[in-house]
């Protein structure tokens, strides 16, 4: 097999990726440019961001089990780490940090310190510290974990649009969802 080829192969395979993310943070921007138009309601923007991230999150947990190979994790924790080493890398190419957890272990916040969905992002002063422009995040979080029988609250804490250093979700697992299997599926 020839080297040469190889890396040629790498190369184009990083720039393909590369411009797939800009297209998509660009897309990204033009939606939350038309929601704002839309609504106008800043509180009703950050709600329908939210809401379109749980209708994505119930659907990506089941390309997330199926890529990564990762089985059921065994407490929050370690579903807290698989979010931020795993699910963060394979969907938006970055990891996260967990941090400041409760001492129940049941609440803990992920620093996003590159936020892909913030490039080319520059919030006009009136919304920098109304608008949650990557509140999308907390609804695929709380979308996905509810799939795999967690129930989650999850809210934006910072914004590195807001003038903050880094972007920071709190996670709090409200509940444990039985797993029941619905009526009719027997």
């Amino acid at each position: 097999m020839n080297k040469k080829y190889d890396k040629l192969g790498s190369d184009v395979f990083n720039k393909v990726e590369k411009i797939n993310s800009e297209l998509f943070t660009l897309t990204y921007g033009a939606l939350v440019t038309q929601l704002i138009k839309d609504y106008e309601d800043i509180e009703q923007v950050n709600i329908k961001l939210e809401q379109m991230g749980y209708n994505i999150g119930i659907r990506l947990i089941e390309e997330f089990l199926a890529k990564s190979g990762i089985g059921r994790c065994t407490d929050f924790t370690e579903t807290a780490e698989v979010i931020a080493k795993v699910g963060f890398k394979m969907f938006l190419g970055v990891t996260c940090q967990v941090t400041d957890w409760d001492t129940e272990k049941k609440e803990f916040h992920l620093i996003i310190d590159d936020n892909p969905l913030s490039d080319f992002v520059e919030l006009p002063d009136h919304l920098k510290h109304k608008l949650y422009y990557s509140n999308i995040l907390c609804g695929v979080i709380r979308g996905a974990l509810e799939m795999v029988q967690m129930k989650v609250k999850c809210t934006f804490v910072k914004c590195s649009l807001s003038d903050d250093n880094t972007c920071s979700i709190k996670v709090v697992l409200e509940e444990v969802l039985s797993d029941l299997v619905p009526v009719g599926y027997d």
